[in-house]
């Protein structure tokens, strides 16, 4: 998500929000999906230690833990894919994928950029959607298998805002634009050429390897996350809109079709089926907002039904402005989304303004949900209290909160489930942004906190940029995580099996 959206609202505010966490059940996926065993079962995690940091850190780890430095915006070379050096690294690196390769890693990367970026995703043949726009896109990282760098090498180019996404069950990335302009749009000094808003498929492989076509079928609207259901023949996507609450749409593959590898081609704008979710209350109506649902429901599931989009690729209208309040459920900020074997886990990132929440329901500061397939409930499974003393003015927030600082969290973002079983989380905050564990055994701890000042506000408090794409390695021995601006991308090692189980 694009920086600021809070921070700039409320510099240096003092941070006092905790977590109220629950069972979550987590995964303990091995693959693209796991069987949903919770670390109760036989777990052996512990807690980690407080976050310490020498002078001049860029992170704050646990003792025992270490990072390096694998991808710097404007700092390490990126190349075509053939061997040619065309510029630098692109900043505002967001959702990540990894993937196995036969020398070590692959990381795909988005880049959530606009039109005209100052340290754009540049256009390499073969991997271009709108010749129009230079601005975001992906870029794949090769790192060896201690995560040390290789190369790095443009995978989607002439994209705009890639911000969040998912991984698919034939190993490639799934990279959703956070847009809705229109071809025709002048932005950034530049005129589209084509239509935006659409996820699509980026292959691990090479440049000569991409389909940089839209998955049109999946809508047109302002994409966060994609997660294919193991059926192989639904997929959901969270949207993450900037005016009017967005929606959890489904999409259902037309009869005899299952998702693959370059569906892209497959599919047009009208095939199969989208849905977008309704939650229902203990009274049988809908629930209108998410936001009504707070810390004392924590674990009740909520009956869910779909109802078919009007215009998936809104010709005139916002797919989520083609249906009245009151008709579908609503949420700010529906952020990153990964699944296992039976559901999917999502991040409602905040509702804390007016225009944020109808009037009658409670402001929070973040909610993680999961979503039960089979059984097509809803349930909240952590909750992150409103906490005024988060958003005011007050300066120096970093001393106030002293001790505490490691547990003030706000602002999930990106998520993904770990091959140890709990939930790794991206911070987006107020102040400190960090990378969290979450489970049902310990709840909610801080694995790595961002040091890196994005810029100093005018009331003398320190202002840090999101952490995003936590991602381990299938067997969970490197995790790689992101600062978005400047723009630097991490490998942090260290003894996660001691501590996750």
């Amino acid at each position: 998500m694009t920086l600021s959206r809070r921070q700039l609202m409320s510099r240096g505010g003092v941070a006092g929000a905790g977590a109220v966490a629950i069972g979550l059940g987590l995964s303990s996926p091995e693959s693209a999906f796991a069987d949903n065993r919770g670390p109760s079962q036989g777990s052996t995690a512990k807690l980690f230690p407080p976050l310490r940091a020498p002078a001049g850190a860029l992170l704050a780890l646990p003792p025992g833990f270490s990072y390096e430095v694998v991808a710097e915006a404007g700092v390490t070379d990126l190349q075509d894919g053939a061997g040619k050096i065309i510029g630098k690294t692109p900043d505002r690196t967001d959702g990540t994928g990894v993937f196995a390769h036969a020398k070590g890693y692959r990381l795909v990367q988005n880049h959530e950029l606009g039109a005209g970026a100052a340290l754009p995703v540049p256009q390499v043949l073969g991997t271009t959607y709108d010749a129009g726009v230079t601005g975001g896109g992906c870029t794949v990282v090769e790192v060896d298998r201690a995560g040390r760098r290789r190369v790095e090498w443009v995978g989607l180019s002439g994209t705009l805002n890639n911000c969040a996404g998912g991984v698919t069950p034939w190993g490639t990335w799934l990279t959703c634009e956070e847009t809705e302009a229109k071809a025709g749009t002048i932005s950034g000094g530049q005129t589209l050429a084509e239509d935006h808003g659409f996820v699509f498929e980026v292959f691990p492989d090479s440049p000569s390897a991409q389909v940089p076509e839209p998955i049109r079928a999946w809508g047109r609207f302002a994409h966060e996350a994609a997660v294919v259901a193991p059926n192989r023949r639904q997929v959901y996507l969270t949207e993450d809109a900037s005016s009017r609450n967005g929606l959890l749409y489904r999409w259902t593959a037309p009869a005899g079709y299952r998702v693959h590898a370059g569906l892209a081609k497959d599919l047009d704008g009208n095939q199969g089926r989208l849905d977008a979710l309704i939650v229902l209350a203990p009274d049988n109506s809908i629930l209108p907002d998410l936001a009504y649902v707070t810390s004392a429901q924590i674990g009740r599931p909520f009956r869910t039904r779909w109802i078919e989009v009007p215009d998936r690729q809104a010709a005139s209208t916002s797919v989520r402005e083609q249906f009245a309040d009151g008709e579908v459920t609503r949420s700010k900020k529906l952020e990153g989304a990964w699944g296992d074997r039976h559901g999917l886990y999502f991040a409602a990132s905040f509702a804390i303004a007016a225009s944020d929440l109808p009037p009658d329901a409670t402001k929070h500061d973040g909610q993680i949900w999961y979503y039960n397939y089979a059984e097509q409930t809803l349930t909240l499974k952590a909750y992150f209290p409103y906490n005024p003393l988060l958003h005011s003015e007050t300066p120096n927030w970093e001393a106030t909160i002293g001790n505490s600082l490691d547990l003030a969290f706000d602002g999930p973002d990106n998520v993904h489930v770990s091959p140890y079983g709990s939930l790794i989380i991206a911070e987006d905050g107020n102040t400190a942004n960090h990378l969290i564990s979450w489970s049902d055994e310990v709840g909610a701890q801080a694995i790595a906190r961002n040091l890196i000042v994005l810029e100093q506000s005018s009331l003398g408090g320190n202002v840090y940029a999101e952490m995003t794409g936590p991602t381990f390695t299938p067997k969970g021995s490197l995790l790689f995580a992101n600062v978005q601006q400047p723009g630097h991308t991490f490998v942090i090692r260290g003894p996660w099996r001691r501590y996750l189980g």
